[in-house]
């Protein structure tokens, strides 16, 4: 089972076992994303993604890992390594895992959770229109990010998004 995975640079060949996750489109790009798993006894291999890399998350809780490339958001079982749900052309830019296991996330304007498939997205509600969402840490089950008021650009903030409440309240202008 998968315990740990992360964006590294390409690999040197035969410095890992690999396992090319490609998906035939007239629409992919030329890049590649490189991401080194490590399972639950600690040996590595490395996964090779079509698309640019952004992000990629691990949920020990749902069993699930997302990895977003600049063409798709691809979802794989942690138990097996195996694709189980892929969207192609994603606008997401940032990824993350909640402490509970959820993922969320975003485009320029809009916040998303997935829970158990990425077919299935739930959209979180916010006090204002947002633009520029660009994810920064989480505090215990809080997440802050930065953004800009939609249509008001000159209005840059500071937001909060509570994993156990699943709100978001400005936290400072």
């Amino acid at each position: 089972m998968i315990i740990e995975a992360e964006i590294i640079s390409q690999p040197y060949s035969g410095e890992y076992s690999e396992r090319i996750y490609d998906n035939e489109s007239q629409w992919n790009s030329q890049s590649w994303t490189f991401i080194r798993f490590i399972n639950d006894d600690y040996s590595e291999w490395c996964g090779q993604f079509r698309g640019f890399p952004r992000q990629v998350a691990v949920s020990k809780v749902r069993y699930i890992i997302l990895i977003l490339t600049s063409d798709y958001l691809y979802q794989l079982d942690r138990r097996t390594g195996n694709i189980t749900d892929l969207e192609d052309q994603p606008q997401y830019q940032n990824l993350t895992v909640t402490p509970n296991g959820d993922f969320i996330l975003s485009d320029y304007y809009d916040i998303e959770k997935v829970t158990e498939s990425i077919k299935d997205k739930e959209p979180i509600k916010s006090p204002i229109q947002l633009d520029m969402i660009k994810f920064k840490i989480w505090d215990n089950y809080k997440l802050e990010f930065t953004c800009d008021e939609f249509s008001n650009w000159d209005r840059h903030l500071t937001m909060t998004y509570d994993s156990q409440t699943n709100k978001i309240e400005i936290k400072s202008v």
